[in-house]
C-alpha cells in the first residue's frame, strides 16, 4: 500500500483529470444492475475529491457525463442526472469545508431543469472558496467544444473583431470551454481501457496519460498516490531533449 508521504508535494500535477471508467461493469460482476455501480462510483468521487485537496492539486476534472452519454437507456441516464443532484446537495458544506470551488464545462442547457439548477446554485455558493477547483465536465464531447470554438471565432472573424492572422493557440483557447484552466498535466483512465474518448482532446496535448485496470467503484487513495508517483518519476520533455531541460 502507498501512502500519501511518498509522494513530493512539491512536484504533485497542477491539472488532474480523470475518466471514471468501468461503474458499469463492476456492477455486472456482482449481478447488479448498472445503477449499482454508478451509486457506488459516487463514493468513490468523494474519496478521490478530499484525497486531491490534501495533495495541493489545484485543479481537478472529471469526466462525469459525455455527450454520447445521453444515448444511454432512458432510465441510466435519468438515474445518473437524480445521482447528480443528489450528490451536489450531499458535498455542498464538504466543498465548503474543504474549500473546494465547483466548476463545470460542456452543455450544461442540456441538463433536465432540476440537475441545472442544483449545479448552478453550488457553484455559486462555492465561488468564493480559494483552494482546488473541482470541474465536471457534463454533457461534454471534445469535438463539440472545439466545434463550438471554431464557430465562435469565425463569427468574430466575419465582423471582424478578429483577424484570421491573429488566430493562435491563445485565441483558440479563449473559446474553450477550459478557457479558465490550465492545459492538463495527468489524464488518469481506470477499468483497464485505453482510449480518451472524447476528452479534453485539445489540453491533453503534452499530458502524461496513466492507465490503471481497475474499475473506478474500486479506485482507492491508493491507486492515486501510486499514479502520482509514476507521473513524478517521468521527463516532461515538452518536445525538447532531455539535455535541454538540464
Amino acid at each position: 500500500m502507498s501512502n500519501i508521504n511518498e509522494i513530493d508535494k512539491l512536484n504533485v500535477p497542477k491539472h488532474l483529470a480523470i475518466i471514471m471508467d468501468g461503474n458499469g461493469r463492476w456492477a455486472k460482476e456482482r449481478g447488479k444492475l448498472r445503477v449499482f455501480g454508478h451509486e457506488h462510483g459516487v463514493k468513490t468521487v468523494r474519496i478521490v475529491v478530499e484525497e486531491c485537496a490534501q495533495l495541493g492539486i489545484d485543479f481537478l476534472t472529471l469526466y462525469t457525463f459525455s455527450t454520447e452519454n445521453w444515448n444511454r437507456p432512458k432510465v441510466e441516464v435519468q438515474t445518473l442526472m437524480r445521482l447528480l443532484v443528489s450528490s451536489l446537495k450531499k458535498e455542498l458544506k464538504s466543498f465548503n469545508k474543504n474549500n473546494i470551488r465547483l466548476n463545470t464545462i460542456g452543455n450544461i442547457e442540456a441538463l433536465p431543469v432540476k440537475a441545472y439548477k442544483e449545479l448552478i446554485e453550488v457553484m455559486d455558493q462555492t465561488k468564493q472558496n480559494t483552494g482546488m477547483t473541482l470541474t465536471l465536465a457534463l454533457s461534454y464531447g471534445a469535438r463539440e467544444e472545439l466545434q463550438s470554438a471554431v464557430k465562435a471565432i469565425s463569427t468574430k472573424v466575419k465582423n471582424n473583431i478578429i483577424s484570421i492572422e491573429n488566430i493562435d493557440e491563445t485565441i483558440i483557447n479563449n473559446h474553450l470551454y477550459t478557457h479558465n484552466l490550465p492545459d492538463v498535466d495527468l489524464l488518469i483512465r481506470t477499468s483497464g481501457e485505453h482510449r480518451i474518448s472524447n476528452f479534453l482532446l485539445w489540453q491533453i496535448a503534452y499530458a502524461e496519460l496513466y492507465f490503471i485496470d481497475v474499475f473506478w467503484p474500486d479506485f482507492r487513495e491508493h491507486h492515486l498516490v501510486e499514479a502520482i508517483k509514476n507521473y513524478q518519476n517521468r521527463e516532461r520533455r515538452f518536445g525538447k531533449t532531455s539535455e535541454q531541460l538540464t
